[in-house]
């Protein structure tokens, strides 16, 4: 199972501004044996280019991009996810 580095960039945005409260360690609770960081990388950015703009959010749109390019099945409560052309499964 991989989360994207934009997932920690998100919470960390909106633990920045009071919405969201996250455990100081972070890293080690997203890094374990089960889960894997998927860093962004440039194809990742570069790709986001190419969508076209049905969601406006960036950490959406970055993962649609991770999902497609590392064939993995996106995980999300979001079903609007479902516009793009991505696996994806809803909680």
């Amino acid at each position: 199972m991989f989360v994207s580095a934009a997932v920690a960039w998100e919470m960390a945005i909106k633990k920045s501004i009071g919405r969201l409260d996250i455990p100081g360690n972070l890293p080690d609770v997203l890094s374990s044996d089960i889960i894997k960081v998927l860093d962004i990388n440039i194809h990742h950015a570069l790709a986001v280019g190419d969508l076209p703009i049905l969601l406006q959010d960036p950490f959406d749109r970055i993962q649609i991009v991770q999902a497609n390019l590392e064939n993995l099945i996106l995980i999300t409560h979001d079903k609007r996810v479902q516009q793009y052309d991505v696996k994806w499964w809803a909680t």
